[in-house]
């Protein structure tokens, strides 16, 4: 079974990926052209991540959830929540 080695510099990109994403995710909000509740296809979709990495989310409880009927929902104002708690402002 092979290893990989993760570096700092792959999470710097992986961060600067879902920013990007959740930045995309707001702009929709805010043309009004977003659903108030995501389903997990349309959230891995729009932040291009793997069902394994929304998994993940959940799990270290970055990205609150509500299950119904075995649907998972996500509300774009906690994904929203999440950006601005984020944000990184660089400073050239």
């Amino acid at each position: 079974m092979p290893t990989h080695v993760i570096t700092t510099d792959d999470l710097r990109d992986f961060k600067i990926e879902l920013m990007e994403g959740f930045k995309e995710l707001l702009s929709k909000q805010a043309n009004g052209t977003l659903k108030r509740y995501l389903r997990s296809s349309e959230v891995m979709e729009l932040l291009n991540i793997s069902s394994g990495t929304l998994q993940n989310l959940r799990i270290n409880g970055t990205l609150p959830y509500t299950k119904m009927g075995g649907i998972l929902f996500y509300d774009t104002e906690d994904i929203q929540a999440i950006m601005k708690k984020n944000r990184v402002d660089y400073d050239f």
